[in-house]
């Protein structure tokens, strides 16, 4: 492991991005059950990682009928 950075939106920890090569890759490592599902995700960058766990939270509600 080369390093990590901490993941949270709005002060609640959702996991790391642990950086897994030198091009800059980082793998997500999921702490909190509204993420776990892109746990070990794999993304090019640390943006790219912080967006796709920020689209995942903040998703809108699904309506219903």
């Amino acid at each position: 492991m080369l390093g990590s950075t901490v993941i949270e939106i709005n002060g609640v920890f959702l996991g790391a991005a642990i950086l897994v090569s030198e091009s800059g890759t980082r793998r997500f490592y999921a702490a909190h059950d509204s993420v776990r599902a892109l746990h070990n995700e794999l993304l090019p960058d640390l943006g790219a990682l912080k967006q796709r766990v920020r689209l995942h939270v903040c998703k809108p509600a699904r309506q219903t009928r």
